[in-house]
Protein backbone atom coordinates (compact mmCIF):
# COMPACT_ATOMS: atom_id res chain seq x y z
CA UNK A 1 0.00 0.00 0.00
CA UNK A 2 1.24 3.54 -0.52
CA UNK A 3 1.85 5.80 1.92
CA UNK A 4 -0.94 8.29 0.46
CA UNK A 5 -3.23 5.90 2.30
CA UNK A 6 -1.82 6.69 6.04
CA UNK A 7 -2.75 8.27 8.43
CA UNK A 8 -0.66 9.74 10.96
CA UNK A 9 -2.14 10.42 14.50
CA UNK A 10 -0.49 11.52 17.81
CA UNK A 11 -1.90 9.87 20.94
CA UNK A 12 -0.11 10.76 24.31
CA UNK A 13 2.96 12.31 22.75
CA UNK A 14 3.70 9.22 20.45
CA UNK A 15 3.08 9.18 16.90
CA UNK A 16 1.08 6.62 14.90
CA UNK A 17 0.61 5.76 11.54
CA UNK A 18 -2.26 4.05 10.42
CA UNK A 19 -3.32 2.78 6.73
CA UNK A 20 -6.41 3.83 6.27
CA UNK A 21 -9.07 4.17 3.25
CA UNK A 22 -9.63 7.84 2.18
CA UNK A 23 -13.21 8.07 3.29
CA UNK A 24 -12.28 7.34 6.95
CA UNK A 25 -9.44 9.62 7.79
CA UNK A 26 -12.04 12.30 9.37
CA UNK A 27 -13.76 9.34 11.59
CA UNK A 28 -9.99 7.87 12.41
CA UNK A 29 -8.51 11.73 12.82
CA UNK A 30 -11.22 12.68 15.58
CA UNK A 31 -11.12 9.35 16.96
CA UNK A 32 -7.66 9.71 17.43
CA UNK A 33 -8.06 13.12 19.05
CA UNK A 34 -10.49 11.67 20.96
CA UNK A 35 -8.80 8.88 22.73
CA UNK A 36 -5.64 11.55 23.29
CA UNK A 37 -8.13 13.38 25.00
CA UNK A 38 -9.50 10.65 27.25
CA UNK A 39 -5.67 9.09 27.88
CA UNK A 40 -4.50 12.95 29.21
CA UNK A 41 -7.49 13.22 31.21
CA UNK A 42 -6.58 10.14 33.16
CA UNK A 43 -2.93 10.54 33.27
CA UNK A 44 -3.61 13.95 34.37
CA UNK A 45 -5.47 12.85 37.57
CA UNK A 46 -2.74 10.97 39.21
CA UNK A 47 -4.01 8.12 39.71
CA UNK A 48 -2.78 6.01 36.84
CA UNK A 49 0.57 5.79 35.75
CA UNK A 50 2.10 4.21 32.45
CA UNK A 51 1.28 4.66 28.78
CA UNK A 52 -0.25 0.66 28.72
CA UNK A 53 -2.41 1.14 32.18
CA UNK A 54 -3.48 4.68 30.89
CA UNK A 55 -4.91 3.14 27.53
CA UNK A 56 -6.59 0.21 28.75
CA UNK A 57 -8.44 3.05 31.38
CA UNK A 58 -9.00 5.24 28.90
CA UNK A 59 -10.75 1.73 26.56
CA UNK A 60 -12.71 0.76 29.58
CA UNK A 61 -14.15 4.23 30.15
CA UNK A 62 -14.96 4.76 26.83
CA UNK A 63 -16.37 1.20 26.62
CA UNK A 64 -18.69 2.31 29.41
CA UNK A 65 -19.90 5.45 28.08
CA UNK A 66 -20.59 3.26 24.67
CA UNK A 67 -22.56 0.59 26.57
CA UNK A 68 -24.52 3.15 28.89
CA UNK A 69 -25.54 5.28 25.39
CA UNK A 70 -26.66 2.19 23.74
CA UNK A 71 -28.87 1.64 27.44
CA UNK A 72 -30.74 4.90 26.93
CA UNK A 73 -33.40 4.32 24.51
CA UNK A 74 -34.91 1.51 26.92
CA UNK A 75 -35.22 3.29 30.20
CA UNK A 76 -36.94 -0.43 31.45
CA UNK A 77 -33.42 -1.98 31.25
CA UNK A 78 -32.19 -3.74 34.37
CA UNK A 79 -28.94 -2.02 34.16
CA UNK A 80 -26.80 -4.94 34.59
CA UNK A 81 -24.55 -4.19 31.91
CA UNK A 82 -23.82 -1.41 33.29
CA UNK A 83 -23.34 -2.74 36.78
CA UNK A 84 -20.90 -5.27 35.43
CA UNK A 85 -18.90 -2.34 33.52
CA UNK A 86 -18.81 -0.17 36.46
CA UNK A 87 -17.77 -3.19 38.37
CA UNK A 88 -14.99 -3.74 35.89
CA UNK A 89 -13.72 -0.32 36.40
CA UNK A 90 -13.83 -0.58 40.06
CA UNK A 91 -11.88 -3.51 40.08
CA UNK A 92 -9.42 -2.46 37.89
CA UNK A 93 -9.34 1.01 39.73
CA UNK A 94 -8.23 -0.80 42.81
CA UNK A 95 -5.89 -3.26 41.01
CA UNK A 96 -3.92 -0.18 39.48
CA UNK A 97 -4.38 2.08 42.55
CA UNK A 98 -2.54 -1.06 44.96
CA UNK A 99 0.45 -1.14 41.81
CA UNK A 100 1.20 2.33 42.56
CA UNK A 101 1.63 2.56 45.84
CA UNK A 102 3.96 -0.43 46.16
CA UNK A 103 7.39 0.77 45.76
CA UNK A 104 9.43 -0.09 42.47
CA UNK A 105 12.22 -1.90 42.25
Amino acid sequence: MSSSNSVTVQILDKEYSIICPQEERSNLVSAARYLDGKMREIRSSGKVIGADRIAVMAALNITHDLLHKQELPDVQASGSTREQVRDLLERVDLVLSSDTEQPKG
